[in-house]
């Protein structure tokens, strides 16, 4: 935990960013209210994940999940940001599943690459087999020069 309250508070600079986001260009914020806002935003955070942590334990478990945050905010009485963050958390599951997909499609792509570049190789049928066995028996000792190095 931290060694110092201060310690706890969300950087001003992020938060300072996060107000110019949500306001017109027109509107200036001073100092003191960047700093009070900033306060708000940690003790909030903090009260959050209090609460669902008490969910995530009610439920015998201790790691806190998207659904313990979305229940915390109706215990806190938040009931009106329970649909907004249910629908974010659908749409960063869909974003990370996404990023899955493309990364094992990256994949298999990369290994039938691999495979048709050595099938393209050679004619034959045997020769493919000795090629495979060559790479095998060769990549080995390629790795063996690099450690020695």
């Amino acid at each position: 935990m931290a060694e110092r309250p201060e310690d706890l508070n969300l950087p001003t600079s992020i938060v300072t960013k996060i107000i110019k986001d949500c306001l017109p260009g027109t509107c200036k914020v001073s100092k003191e209210a960047n700093a009070a806002i900033a306060k708000a935003a940690s003790v909030f955070v903090l009260y959050a994940t209090s609460s669902a942590n008490s969910v995530a334990q009610k439920s015998n478990r201790k790691t806190i999940t998207g659904p313990d945050v979305v229940n915390a905010m109706g215990d806190m009485e938040f009931d009106k940001f329970v649909r907004p963050l249910e629908n974010s958390l659908a749409i960063w599951k869909k974003s990370q599943q996404a990023k899955k997909d493309t990364a094992a499609k990256k994949k298999a792509a990369a290994v039938v690459k691999d495979g048709d570049s050595a099938a393209a190789d050679t004619g034959d049928g045997e020769e493919d087999a000795e090629a495979d066995t060559e790479e095998v028996e060769t990549a080995p000792a390629d790795d063996d020069k690099e450690n020695t190095e």
